[in-house]
C-alpha cells in the first residue's frame, strides 16, 4: 500500500481540536488495511486517533428483506444514511463520548455501541465506500470532512480481492462469481464514475 500519509495529516491537522478524515474507495480496495495502519502510526507519532467505519449502518438483512434489497448489500440505499450522518455531526461537534456501531462480517449485522470515541480523540479517521458518492444525500457529508483520501486500485484487483473475500466467508465459487458481478463491481462503478475530487489519492 506504499508509504502512509502521516506526516501530511499532521500538518493539516496542526492546531485542529478534531480532525475529521475520509477514507474512501470502492469494495476491495483496502480501506480497513489502510485505516488500521494509519491509526497505529498515528499513535506512534503521539496522536489519539479513533476509526470509525461506515460498515457499522448497514441495514440488517431482515430490513432489507423487507424492502426488497436482499440483492443490493452494500449499494448506498441499504445504509443507514440519517444516522451515520448524525454519528458524523456528533463527532465533528467533539461531544465528551460518542458510541459507535461496527459491522461483524462473520455475522453480517452490526453490533451496536461496540466501540466509543472520546473527546481527547484527535483525528477521527472514517472509513467508507461512498464518503465522497456525489449523489444526494451522500453529498451532504462533504462539509463533515477536513480531509480526504481515495484508494483507486484497477477493476481486475477488485474483482480478485472480492472473490478471494467470499470465499473466505464461505461462499461457493459460483455464489462468490454471481455475487461480485452483479453487486459488489456494481457498486465498485458507482463509487469509481461519480466522486468528488479527493485531496490525495493512492
Amino acid at each position: 500500500m506504499g508509504t502512509l500519509p502521516v506526516d501530511a495529516l499532521l500538518r493539516c491537522a496542526a492546531g485542529a481540536e478534531r480532525f475529521m478524515v475520509a477514507i474512501a474507495g470502492p469494495p476491495g480496495s483496502g480501506k480497513s488495511t489502510l485505516v488500521q495502519r494509519l491509526a497505529q502510526a498515528l499513535k506512534e507519532r503521539g496522536e489519539k486517533a479513533a476509526v470509525v467505519p461506515m460498515d457499522g449502518f448497514h441495514y440488517d438483512d431482515v430490513v432489507l428483506r423487507e424492502r426488497g434489497l436482499s440483492d443490493r448489500k452494500g449499494a448506498p440505499e441499504t445504509f443507514d444514511f440519517p444516522g451515520f450522518k448524525n454519528l458524523l455531526q456528533r463527532l465533528r461537534a467533539c461531544e465528551p463520548e460518542v458510541a459507535i456501531p461496527l459491522f461483524d462480517r462473520s455475522m453480517e449485522l452490526s453490533r451496536a455501541a461496540a466501540a466509543v470515541v472520546g473527546s481527547d480523540v484527535r483525528l477521527v479517521l472514517v472509513e467508507g465506500n461512498y464518503l465522497l458518492l456525489d449523489e444526494p444525500p451522500w453529498s451532504g457529508l462533504e462539509e463533515l470532512f477536513d480531509y480526504s483520501i481515495y484508494l483507486d486500485v484497477p477493476r481486475a484487483e477488485l474483482q480478485r480481492r472480492l472473490l478471494e473475500r467470499w470465499h473466505h466467508h464461505g461462499r461457493d465459487a459460483e455464489a462468490a462469481q454471481r455475487w461480485v458481478e452483479m453487486n459488489d463491481l456494481a457498486n465498485a462503478d458507482r463509487v469509481a464514475t461519480r466522486r468528488r475530487n479527493a485531496d490525495m489519492i493512492l
